[in-house]
């Protein structure tokens, strides 16, 4: 199966990526994880890359594509990207790319969630600064408030889940993403599911679409 999952900053996409992969035994590609990989092998695409981020520039659709493209000619037992593509250019990049490799998307998945909800969710998040686990003072507040259940660590909100910053993301996430939804709309089958939901709710979901569309096949 290859499966694409869409969706806003905090929508969820890297928990439910992550339950996916394992179940389907998928690889999870994600650029985020890309980038910082191609930068610690010090390899050409990582030096452009990291060139740059630390200019404070978006990397080229060119170069993103590039690298994704790299991961999904190694996974051949299916692969599921997360938040990958971002945009119409880097979509229609790597649709001709699946074309040419004979390659075709099974399903795009694309969690929608309420913008009220998704700063709810952002500003409420806490990460331990020693181990980086993840909590949310009211869906998962630690035991000891301020402290990392797993080692001790100090719980930090990162910088870019302050509110000021949430609801920029989601500006660029409307103007650069959104446009993807009615594009993968019209080229292939968009499924759609409430990321408003608890977690395992929308694990469920995902995992009844997935299911039927492997009987389908």
């Amino acid at each position: 199966m290859n499966l694409i999952l869409l969706g806003c900053p905090g929508a969820g996409k890297g928990t439910q990526s992550k339950v996916l992969t394992q179940r389907y035994g998928l690889a999870h590609i994600a650029t985020g994880d890309l980038f910082r990989a191609q930068i610690a092998q010090k390899t050409a695409l990582g030096q452009k890359v990291e060139g740059y981020l630390k200019a404070g520039t978006l990397v080229p659709d060119s170069i993103v594509v590039e690298m994704v493209a790299g991961k999904l000619d190694e996974s051949s037992s299916g692969w599921l990207l997360d938040g990958f593509p971002r945009t119409l250019e880097q979509a229609q990049q790597l649709d001709k790319y699946l074309k040419a490799s004979a390659k075709q998307i099974d399903m795009v998945i694309y969690l929608a969630m309420d913008e009220n909800a998704v700063v709810q969710r952002l500003t409420t998040r806490r990460s331990c600064a020693s181990c980086g686990e993840l909590y949310n003072t009211i869906s998962r507040p630690p035991q000891v408030e301020g402290k990392c259940d797993k080692c001790g660590g100090e719980l930090k909100q990162r910088e870019d889940d302050l509110e000021s910053t949430v609801r920029k993301r989601l500006m660029v996430y409307e103007d650069l993403t959104r446009p993807l939804i009615a594009y993968y709309r019209s080229e292939t089958t968009l499924h759609e599911v409430d990321g408003n939901q608890p977690p395992d709710k929308v694990t469920e979901q995902l995992v009844a679409l997935v299911d039927s569309a492997k009987v389908a096949r």
